[in-house]
C-alpha cells in the first residue's frame, strides 16, 4: 500500500516501504521484490500525471543518472546486505540536510552542479535499493516544482529508470521465481494504495506537500540506519 500512495500522492512515503520490505527480506532480495511494484506504481502514476512533466529536468538529469546506476550494480555485486541498508541510509540523511540548506530563504533553483550531485546520487540509491525516490524529491522540491509538476516530472523520471533497471537487477540474480509470487500476492494492495494517494493529494497544500516529503524521508532513512 505504502508503494501506491508514494507513485500517486507522497513520493518520501516509499522510504517508508523499502525499509518494510529490508525489514522483511534481506537486502538484496528485497530490492527485487520491491522494483516490481514499483514499475506497476509508475503505470498508475503516469496514467494521472504523465502531462505535467519538466521534460528539460529529465535531460539534465540522465548522463548523471546513467553514471550512478552503473557504480550501484557494482556496489550491489561487491558489498553485503548490512552496509547496502545502512549506506543509504546516511547518503539520505546528508541528502535531506543539504536540500533544507539549500531552501533555506533563498528562491533559486538548482544549476548544473547540482543536477550531477542529485542525479548521480539518485541513481546509485535506485539501483542498490530502489531509494532514488528521496535524493530526486529533494531535487524537485529544490526546483521549486508545482505538486502536479513534481509528481508527473516524477513519474517519467522512475519509469523510465524502473524498467532500465529491470534487466540489470534480473542479470544480478536479484529478481527470482520467489520474488514473482511475492509480488503476485501484492499486487492488490499496490492499486488500493494508489487510490489513498490519489485521494489525499487532493486535499493537500504545497507547504503540506513539501513538509511531509521532507518528514517521511528522514523516517525512513533512520530506520536504515539503525
Amino acid at each position: 500500500m505504502v508503494v501506491g500512495v508514494s507513485k500517486t500522492g507522497l513520493p518520501g512515503a516509499n522510504t517508508l516501504g523499502i525499509a518494510l520490505f529490508a525489514a522483511a527480506l534481506p537486502a538484496k532480495e528485497s530490492t527485487g521484490a520491491m522494483l516490481l511494484l514499483l514499475i506497476l506504481g509508475d503505470v498508475m502514476a503516469l496514467s494521472l500525471y504523465r502531462r505535467h512533466a519538466d521534460w528539460k529536468a529529465i535531460v539534465r538529469l540522465a548522463p548523471s543518472v546513467i553514471a550512478g546506476l552503473a557504480l550501484g550494480a557494482i556496489f550491489l555485486a561487491l558489498v553485503g546486505d548490512t552496509w547496502v541498508k545502512r549506506s543509504i541510509g546516511i547518503l539520505l540523511i546528508f541528502v535531506v540536510l543539504l536540500t533544507l540548506w539549500r531552501r533555506r530563504g533563498a528562491d533559486v533553483k538548482p544549476g548544473r552542479g547540482s543536477a550531477i550531485a542529485y542525479g548521480s546520487l539518485g541513481g546509485f540509491t535506485t539501483m542498490v535499493a530502489n531509494a532514488g525516490g528521496p535524493p530526486m524529491s529533494m531535487y524537485f522540491l529544490a526546483s521549486r516544482f508545482s505538486v502536479n509538476t513534481f509528481l508527473g516530472t516524477a513519474a517519467w523520471f522512475f519509469a523510465i529508470i524502473n524498467l532500465v533497471k529491470l534487466p540489470i537487477s534480473i542479470g544480478l540474480g536479484i529478481i527470482t521465481v520467489p520474488t514473482l509470487w511475492i509480488d503476485l500476492i501484492l499486487v492488490v494492495p499496490v492499486l488500493v494504495g494508489a487510490a489513498i494517494g490519489r485521494y489525499i493529494i487532493k486535499r493537500l497544500s504545497q507547504k503540506t506537500f513539501e513538509t511531509i516529503v521532507v518528514v517521511l524521508t528522514l523516517v525512513g532513512a533512520l530506520y536504515l540506519v539503525f
